[in-house]
This record gives structure tokens, sequence and C-alpha cells, in this order.
């Protein structure tokens, strides 16, 4: 069986590590941003077809304000509603009825994911060059073998990523 050198096994192992954490942090980055979302919503599912939100108690929030310059939409259900539900203190300590801030953060969304999907890319990139690098040092077949492997996997990697970069975000829904 044909051996690979220390050294060549050692750059595998630096740059799969790198692809790990370039896995691990858009897999950090997407918890969160769904975590953010649910968070701020507590439940309640937006009906953009109607411009409300509905309650887990099946009421609904309706427009009560809207700033188009600050991009901010305030949604707000009926006091004497919220005041005489059964889940009113899991939901709002309001007496004026539960109330769900809408800002337009799209700009902010998309800014942060792209700053985290650049930082994926640049590992995967380092990754990639580690990998270049030790293929043009490396003469023996396969080792050479093994590393065109794992760049051409670098490589679809980076080519998926970098087609999602450039994607919109939507609309923010709860579950």
């Amino acid at each position: 069986m044909p051996r690979i050198p220390l050294e060549c096994v050692l750059m595998l192992g630096y740059a799969a590590s790198l692809a790990v954490i370039a896995f691990l942090l858009e897999l950090i980055a997407r918890h969160a941003h769904r975590r953010s979302l649910r968070i701020s919503t507590g439940g309640f599912t937006y009906h953009g077809d109607l411009d409300i939100w509905r309650c887990p108690q099946d009421q609904h929030l309706f427009p009560v304000f809207s700033d188009p310059v600050k991009r901010v939409v305030i949604y707000r259900a009926s006091a004497s509603i919220c005041n005489a539900c059964p889940s009113k203190h899991n939901c709002t300590d309001s007496n004026q009825g539960r109330e769900i801030e809408l800002r337009n953060l799209g700009g902010l969304e998309y800014g942060m994911r792209r700053f985290h999907r650049g930082v994926s890319l640049t590992l995967l990139a380092l990754a990639s060059l580690i990998l270049v690098v030790e293929l043009v040092r490396t003469g023996d077949f396969y080792p050479r073998i093994v590393l065109i492997a794992m760049l051409a996997l670098f490589c679809f990697a980076i080519v998926r990523l970098s087609v999602n970069l450039f994607q919109t975000i939507q609309r923010p829904r709860s579950s």
C-alpha cells in the first residue's frame, strides 16, 4: 500500500479542520438568525396576504402604525381580547394588547449574512490554497489524488456558498 508523507497528512488535516470550522460557522449563523426571528415574534404567524399576525390563540394583530422612512410597522391586538386571554401572562404584560414591532432590517440581516458567508468562504479559500501548495510540493501519485479530490470538494463548496452569497433576504416569518 502506498504511503502518504506525514507533511501531506498534516496539511490535509489542517485544511479539513478549516473546512469544518467554516461549516460550523454557517450552521451557527443560520441557527442564530432563525432564533432571533422566533424570539421576536414568539410563536405568532405572519399572513402576508392580509398583512396581519396571528397569535397562538387564533387572534389577530393588525397594523396600527407605520413609518416608511424608518421602515417600521407596529402590529397590535385588541386590548380587550388580550386582557381576557388565558395565555396573557405568557404573552405580554401590557394592558394595551400584545404588540409586535416589525423593523425591516433587510439591509442589516443581509449584511450579517454576507459577513458570515465571507468568513466561511475565506476559510475555505485558505484551506484550498494550502492544498494547492501541497499539491505543487508533492510528487507522488497517491497523495496527489487525495489532494485533488479534497481540493475539488472544497471548490464545490466555495462555488455553492458563493452563489448563495448574493441572494436576497425575504420577509421574516414566524413558525
